[in-house]
């Protein structure tokens, strides 16, 4: 009979306090020092905000600092997109050249 091996535990999630725009907050997640840094990026976006703005209203800088992420995301996500694009189109352009090279040497 086989014996059965148990998956590792997976890591409890551990309660982190975080301050984002002066606000305390509590989160849980397995990596604390993780959770830090985005909340440390997430304070870091509000006040940058704060400081072209003339709102105080905290949602109004949370949402723009939101919008702000997003953009930082999405033009990121499209450099990768054409970045493998492009990696592709070199692969395939290599594969072409290599395969008339092989051709030369068997036909020669």
């Amino acid at each position: 009979m086989a014996s059965a091996t148990k998956p590792p535990a997976a890591t409890p999630p551990e309660s982190v306090r975080v301050d984002i725009f002066d606000q305390a907050y509590h989160l849980r997640g397995t990596d604390p020092a993780y959770i830090t840094r985005l909340a440390q990026y997430v304070d870091a976006k509000m006040r940058a905000v704060a400081e072209q703005t003339t709102t105080v209203d905290s949602t109004r800088l949370a949402v723009l600092a939101a919008l702000n992420i997003a953009d930082e995301y999405d033009t990121l996500k499209r450099k990768q997109e054409n970045g493998s694009s492009e990696m592709k189109e070199k692969a395939h352009q290599l594969a072409d050249a290599l395969d008339e090279v092989l051709e030369e040497r068997r036909a020669g």
